[in-house]
């Protein structure tokens, strides 16, 4: 079995799907997309605990629902999206957990920012995770799949079951916030 750079999908998935490949399609599914996925959840999550104990969700996820996955959008769309639901499920169950009772109320992530070893202390970088918790959470992943992954409006549509003008208009005002803030910020 063997995987052209960008890989081939299509064979990957014919590979799951066959009881003799499953395993190792999946493991190569996991090497190729495990990094990508895990920092999407990681953006949203923001703890390297959290992001590490939801892509192994994500992918058991996967592999138990493999027998359903048909081929109508990517399999990287499909994983994308298992991994976006799984998140929003995460931070909703941490809200109710918290006794958080408006909706999008992440100030439990702004500590984690504060706290987190991969954030070096630079102050404007600081400021900008801050900015970006502070978002709305569907403003603040539409911004991280465009700004950081630098993912295409279209496949955002197919993750997110949303229409790309909607898309960009949320990313558009994500980023007058953000830059309102990191204005208004005292660095």
């Amino acid at each position: 079995m063997s995987y052209k750079s960008p890989i081939d999908e299509k064979q990957l998935v014919a590979d799951l799907q066959n009881p003799r490949t499953a395993r190792d399609a999946f493991d190569t599914l996991t090497r190729t997309y495990g990094e990508q996925i895990y920092w999407q959840i990681r953006k949203m999550v923001v703890s390297h605990d959290d992001a590490n104990d939801l892509l192994q969700n994500c992918f058991i996820k996967a592999w138990n629902n493999l027998h359903n996955f048909r081929g109508d959008a990517r399999l990287s769309t499909w994983l994308y999206k298992i991994a976006v639901n799984e998140s929003i499920n995460f931070l909703n169950k941490e809200r109710q957990r918290k006794g958080m009772t408006e909706e999008g109320d992440d100030t439990f992530l702004l500590q984690n920012i504060e706290s987190d070893e991969f954030i070096d202390g630079d102050a404007l970088q600081l400021e900008l995770q801050q900015a970006i918790l502070n978002l709305p959470e569907k403003q603040r992943l539409v911004f991280n799949m465009r700004y950081y992954d630098e993912m295409k409006y279209e496949e955002m549509s197919e993750i997110l079951g949303t229409s790309v003008g909607a898309l960009k208009a949320s990313y558009h005002h994500a980023v007058k916030k953000i830059t309102a803030a990191i204005q208004n910020s005292e660095i």
